[in-house]
């Protein structure tokens, strides 16, 4: 597995400048001359009288290339700020991740800021007509404001969308995980949006195709007494179901003679809108994982290796990017996943990765097949290696240094 960009400073899609993950921006937006002298500081070099001195006249020539090879170009107007289409959003800036992210704001992603309903015929689908046929659409807004920790004055500060970085990173404490129960994200985005009046920061697809639907400065409705403190992701799966109930699999999963497993999408689904052409999905276990949830003997079948891949690294970037959600999941005295709703002391003072069914009673996503350690184990590994490496000292220096008891 390759190692997570670091996360770092991009073009803001708001046009400010976003902050660096770690430590400050670089300054890229240089004019030519007195931005290159800038760089040129940056580089060490010296000015003397306004010139360089004639020892470093070849500077003057070689000084263009080199400074283009760092990073240090002049950025000129209308010019674009290319993306790597790996970014994720919060408070207005760009934060890579390393795994595919299609955002509300590209081609072919789903926008969950749109009041009218995404999939009804467009000549129907605006909200005072949307309201008339749909009548458990109460809002045209299917989100809000996090202000359940804030003070009157920070409320009345961010009410507009006026957040900054600091302040939404105080507030998010906890990564929410769901099953979608659709099988396919579109399919997702259609019933929280055109039906039931609710929303989610992020779908994860059978290909692991990630998408975003809001900015994380907004309370999304996903995880009720969470939300204003979390950020939620249904991930494409059709579920758990009681151990001898009736269930879909026969519709959606189809089992060859050796024994291996394939997603199948029922007939009127078509594609699935999955981004990832002819794709072919498969659980990562080829047969129904059986456990325990809320008391109850469930099965289901596991997600994709494509899934887990995204999944990880999307845990990843947000443990990095938020501090006080940390690269953990709700575990008991013997260091055992708790498969139940937590009591509500521990759910207040919780701060990490949780499942739907450790806020709620009434839920088992995202359900037994999980597997919590691939996940954040995965995530751990990833934020390791992307972490700072000591500096590399001489032997008289490592003497030197104070000896470390554990």
């Amino acid at each position: 597995m390759n190692d997570l960009p670091r996360i770092q400073f991009v073009a803001s899609p708001s046009g400010g400048a976003a902050q660096s993950g770690r430590g400050l921006p670089h300054s890229r937006t240089l004019t030519r001359g007195r931005g290159h002298l800038t760089c040129a500081k940056r580089l060490g070099l010296r000015q003397s009288s306004g010139a360089f001195p004639r020892p470093t006249v070849w500077l003057v020539f070689a000084l263009p290339l080199l400074l283009t090879l760092i990073g240090c170009t002049t950025t000129r107007v209308g010019q674009i700020e290319p993306r790597r289409g790996d970014e994720i959003v919060a408070a207005g800036q760009f934060f890579h991740t390393g795994t595919p992210v299609v955002l509300w704001l590209d081609p072919g992603g789903y926008d969950g800021y749109r009041v009218e309903r995404r999939f009804a015929p467009i000549e129907v689908s605006d909200w005072e007509t949307s309201h008339e046929e749909i009548k458990s659409l109460k809002t045209p807004n299917r989100y809000g404001l996090r202000q359940k920790s804030l003070t009157a004055e920070e409320v009345e500060r961010v009410r507009g969308g006026g957040w900054d970085l600091p302040l939404l990173q105080s507030v998010v404490d906890q990564f929410v995980l769901h099953f979608d129960v659709c099988g396919i994200s579109r399919t997702c985005f259609l019933v929280l949006q055109d039906d039931r009046d609710l929303s989610v920061h992020f779908m994860l697809d059978l290909d692991g195709t990630i998408y975003q639907t809001l900015d994380l400065k907004e309370r999304a409705w996903q995880a009720t007494t969470s939300n204003d403190r979390s950020i939620g992701i249904e991930i494409a799966n059709m579920g758990a179901y009681p151990v001898n109930g009736k269930n879909p699999f026969g519709q959606w999963y189809q089992t060859n003679a050796n024994g291996q497993t394939t997603i199948t999408l029922p007939a009127r689904l078509g594609d699935g809108g999955i981004r990832t052409k002819n794709f072919t999905g498969h659980p990562a276990r080829p047969q129904p994982v059986r456990g325990t949830i809320q008391g109850e003997d469930l099965i289901q079948y596991d997600f994709t290796p494509q899934q887990y891949a995204a999944l990880t690294r999307l845990t990843a970037a947000l443990t990095k990017v938020f501090p006080k959600i940390k690269c953990a999941y709700p575990v008991d005295a013997a260091g055992k996943l708790i498969p139940r709703k937590l009591p509500d002391a521990d759910l207040k003072n919780y701060s990490g990765v949780i499942g739907h069914y450790h806020i709620q009673t009434n839920k088992t996503d995202p359900g037994p097949a999980l597997d919590w350690e691939r996940v954040i184990g995965g995530a751990k590994k990833i934020l390791a290696a992307d972490a700072p490496k000591p500096p590399l000292l001489t032997p008289r220096a490592a003497a030197a240094q104070p000896t470390r008891h554990p």
